[in-house]
């Protein structure tokens, strides 16, 4: 079996293949912890990288794979961390033996706020370009108020010897940097710390843990929830009892070999001495077990499901990877890891889960309305060795549905304008030749304004369109869009015949 060594939280993956080559595939996320004493929040990233998608060199009497990292933190737009080093995998005597993750792990501070994560890799050996994960981080610690840390999973715990950066608590906690929890894993192993439980009442919640300065500590309750119903899944809990502390940390493992496949969270509870509430958090993940000892009824009858009708591997295999503009990073996280292994009914049991999260009185109905746009792209918009729903078009008509207007340009030419400034200029003598697009216009998207627009261009006349620009939310900008789409024929900013077509629409 493959080793895995990964990590957890909302979690980000860079995969794919460009052609025949491999192109680099890891898994990155993080968590958030705190220093009571110093009232300093810090982060943790999590890297893994898997050694088959690298190449690798001689080096020395070995063979090593050499990965390019550039780690930057955003407040905004400023840039207010960033990080540049080299991360190299472990030396092999046979460039053929890479069935193995290595693993990559960054601490520093932050204060409390709102931030977006960057990391882009290169693979230094292959020549290929960076590939960029970018994950949103909330981090919100108030000075001696009560509060817990990001759970934690992780992969072994072992006595420390030297310490290091995977140092906690006397043991080297090596992190899974995975949502995706497999039916070869019988066991959960875990982390969390929790801060400001202190004795006296003074940074307690209304001060319940105390009486008269007499420590009765705090119970923490951890357990697995089913995600769509947050019904608790069996009898299976951690239950740790601790007295007051600024800092009280917990290793834990719960038995999950009887858990079916299907969304759950693991939760975990702070209560007091009275059993009151206090704190918890959650932890988002997916199970795969196709032959638990117990029925998943509790969860749903996925044999009876319409996922259930998908008995085509392959097929449901792509239609797994099709829900990728749609689905969160742990989903297509998930999804990804999945369509790695050969198990129908762990598939089937992802998709039936993807879409009851989505609406469980409407989900056949919403699986059934995306197949249909899932079988158009992949009819009208395949390209050799790029499925429909992996080109941009196809990723649009996916998240977005079907447009109301689309204007097809061949071998479109417009009149030649020039002078300089953001507006349409007096046409002037010749033409331009524009490269061959399309204009597609949705008069109203969800969460938007009306009057979206997205273009695409066949750059090398080869009938692959790529998003050359929209104005549509979170979309590609670039104001020298129509400078490129004309060959560099228009002046920079001068709006021509297809930019006016651009601004209204059609």
């Amino acid at each position: 079996m493959k080793r895995l060594v990964l990590a957890s939280l909302a979690l980000f993956a860079l995969l794919g293949l460009h052609g025949q080559e491999r192109q680099l595939s890891a898994t990155f996320n993080s968590s958030i912890f705190y220093l009571p004493e110093a009232n300093q929040p810090y982060l943790e990233t999590y890297l893994s990288v898997d050694a088959w998608s690298c190449r690798f060199v001689p080096v020395g009497g070995g063979y090593q794979a050499t990965i390019d990292a550039l780690l930057v933190v955003r407040d905004g737009a400023e840039a207010i961390y960033a990080k540049r080093y080299t991360l190299n995998s472990p030396v092999v005597s046979d460039s053929n033996a890479t069935d193995f993750n290595f693993l990559d792990v960054q601490r520093f501070s932050l204060p409390s706020g709102m931030y977006k994560v960057e990391l882009t890799l290169r693979d230094t050996n292959s020549g290929s370009e960076g590939e960029t994960a970018v994950q949103t981080v909330h981090i919100d610690f108030a000075p001696k108020q009560p509060s817990m840390s990001s759970i934690q999973f992780m992969a072994a715990a072992r006595e420390t010897t030297t310490p290091n950066m995977l140092s906690r608590g006397g043991y080297d906690m090596e992190p899974y940097c995975s949502d995706f929890i497999p039916e070869a894993m019988g066991q959960l192993n875990f982390y969390y710390e929790i801060y400001n439980i202190d004795k006296e009442g003074q940074g307690t919640i209304g001060g319940a843990l105390s009486s008269g300065g007499k420590d009765k500590g705090i119970v923490t309750y951890a357990y697995i929830e089913d995600a769509a119903t947050g019904q608790r899944m069996g009898d299976a809990s951690v239950v740790r009892r601790s007295e007051s502390a600024p800092l009280i940390a917990h290793y834990s493992t719960l038995n999950i070999e009887d858990l079916p496949s299907g969304n759950y969270n693991l939760r975990v509870e702070v209560r007091d001495h009275k059993n009151d509430l206090l704190l918890y958090t959650r932890k988002p993940f997916f199970r795969a077990n196709s032959q638990p000892r117990q029925t998943a009824a509790a969860t749903g009858d996925v044999s009876l499901s319409f996922a259930a009708k998908l008995n085509d591997e392959e097929q449901l295999r792509n239609y797994l990877d099709a829900l990728y503009p749609i689905a969160t990073d742990e989903e297509r996280a998930t999804a990804d890891e999945l369509n790695k292994r050969n198990n129908l009914a762990e598939k089937q049991a992802f998709l039936y889960y993807f879409w009851m999260r989505r609406d469980e009185q409407q989900a056949e109905a919403l699986w059934e309305d995306y197949r249909e746009r899932v079988d158009y792209v992949d009819h009208n918009f395949a390209y050799p060795r790029t499925p429909g729903h992996r080109t941009d078009r196809g990723r649009v008509y996916l998240k977005y549905g079907q447009p109301d207007f689309i204007r097809d340009e061949k071998n479109f030419v417009g009149a030649l304008h020039l002078g300089s400034g953001n507006r349409r200029m007096e046409a002037g003598t010749g033409h331009v030749y524009y490269l061959p697009y399309q204009l597609w216009r949705y008069n109203k998207l969800d969460n938007d304004d009306n009057n979206r627009v997205f273009l695409f261009w066949d750059e090398l006349r080869s009938g692959y369109y790529k998003l050359l620009v929209s104005n549509a939310r979170g979309e590609t900008w670039d104001p020298l869009w129509e400078r490129r789409l004309s060959q560099q024929q228009l002046e920079e900013y001068v709006v021509g015949e297809v930019g006016e077509q651009f601004n209204r629409g059609y």
